[in-house]
């Protein structure tokens, strides 16, 4: 008995010592991760696995840069050695001298070769266009890998947005929620005190639990939002996120679409892309060109050769090298490649400008309509929460029922709704905007007013 005893003391003394070393550290742990924005989109631009690709792509075209570099300027070194015991027939050589008898076969001997050779191109000027061509390249991969990260930052900044708009819904329903309970409770006194029907209870009733019902509902949205942003952060689906920035209306300084083309254009990542492909492309044609020019190069050895590795001696050779294409059919047909190649990215890129601006233009009339109705919504949504009010007093004096209280909660829920939905339209107009100026994660940050 005396052993149980301690048992239990120990357990105890176990438990309390656990709970004082190591609670704060598991409430650390419950506690939600709060979430900004800037945190957000940081988290995707490291996790994305599009950004990842776009990232060894860039790699790559630094590896073909490499070696177009190592073809046009670099030398070329390589070692050889070798050691060889042979035989040779003289008959089968032609090798004969008239009233002199040889042998068919001479040998066997050995041999010894220890030898460096290198090459250097002093004029190579297709490949020094091919060089130049895989530069922009690289400047291209470069610019794809931005504009991935754009689109990520707003893909994020689209389902931040959701979580905000869903953590809005919650948060006014939660209102009407506390609306319609106080109602009850006013419906019930008053029954009591025999100033109202059982009929405006029952009302006040059907009233709570059609809000109850929507409060869950849109509970139940606001956390899958949660979980489809926390898998497009890398984070795991388990992750308790808290959103520290709520949804609010900023207003923001519009500028001319003619204003604000040039600088977009000078930004944006796709437009500076196609334009590097098309130096790349222009660059190859000039390479294509150099084909049929004079390649100039200098090349060498030096060694040891000798019968025996202890009688080699030092033997090399220097000499220039002048190589002419005289004809190359294969040259015309890349010619052709190059051309089409060349057409077809300026087509892009005159498409791609009338696209830039068109962005431009619709993010920015999205942006004057959405801002518009917020003013129409914030009105609306004010003048419900009195006509909630004046219904709710006039009940409360037993000059009318409460069909007018529940006609005002209702009107006061749609006002709500639309108020919510101007809101995210006007901040989904902002980030709309960010994307078509380029630069897109500073000008959303910038936009939504984070730090």
């Amino acid at each position: 008995m005396k052993r149980v005893i301690e048992s239990v003391i120990s357990v105890f003394i176990f438990k309390i010592l656990f709970a004082v070393l190591f609670g704060p550290i598991c409430v650390a742990w419950a506690q939600p991760y709060r979430l900004t924005l800037q945190d957000a989109i940081a988290r995707a631009l490291r996790a994305n696995v599009s950004v990842l690709v776009a990232d060894t792509q860039v790699d790559e075209d630094r590896g073909a840069r490499e070696r177009s570099l190592s073809a046009a300027l670099l030398p070329r070194l390589n070692a050889q050695v070798y050691a060889n015991y042979q035989n040779r027939n003289l008959r089968a050589f032609g090798i004969s001298v008239p009233g002199l008898p040889l042998p068919n076969v001479v040998g066997p001997f050995s041999n010894y070769d220890f030898r460096v050779y290198a090459q250097q191109n002093v004029l190579d000027l297709a490949s020094l266009g091919a060089l130049r061509a895989s530069e922009r390249s690289v400047n291209a991969g470069r610019m794809n890998e931005q504009d991935t990260r754009n689109l990520v930052a707003r893909i994020v900044a689209g389902l931040y947005l959701t979580a905000q708009s869903a953590q809005a819904r919650v948060e006014a329903a939660e209102s009407r929620v506390t609306d319609s309970m106080s109602l009850l409770k006013l419906a019930r006194d008053k029954h009591e005190a025999g100033t109202a029907t059982g009929v405006d209870v029952l009302r006040a009733q059907v009233q709570l639990a059609n809000d109850q019902q929507v409060l869950l509902e849109a509970q139940n949205e606001s956390k899958q939002s949660l979980l489809a942003l926390a898998h497009n952060l890398g984070m795991s689906p388990a992750s308790q996120l808290d959103l520290a920035e709520p949804l609010r209306f900023q207003a923001l300084a519009e500028s001319p679409p003619e204003e604000l083309l040039a600088p977009a254009l000078a930004e944006r990542a796709d437009y500076l892309s196609l334009i590097s492909q098309r130096e790349s492309l222009l660059a190859q044609q000039s390479a294509n060109r150099a084909r049929f020019y004079p390649k100039v190069s200098i090349n060498g050895n030096i060694g040891e050769l000798g019968r025996s590795i202890g009688g080699v001696e030092t033997t090399g050779l220097i000499q220039g090298q002048i190589d002419f294409t005289v004809f190359d059919h294969d040259r015309e047909g890349e010619a052709q490649q190059l051309a089409a190649r060349l057409k077809r990215v300026d087509d892009q890129i005159a498409d791609l400008r009338l696209g830039v601006d068109e962005d431009i233009r619709q993010a920015l009339l999205n942006l004057d309509s959405a801002a518009q109705q917020v003013s129409v919504a914030a009105d609306g949504q004010d003048l419900a929460q009195r006509e909630l009010q004046m219904a709710q007093d006039r009940f409360a004096a037993g000059t009318t029922n409460n069909v007018e209280v529940v006609t005002a909660q209702d009107e006061l829920a749609r006002a709500q709704q639309n108020y919510i939905l101007a809101v995210s339209g006007h901040v989904d107009a902002k980030y709309a905007l960010a994307r078509a100026l380029g630069d897109t994660e500073k000008n959303i940050l910038r936009f939504s007013g984070s730090p």
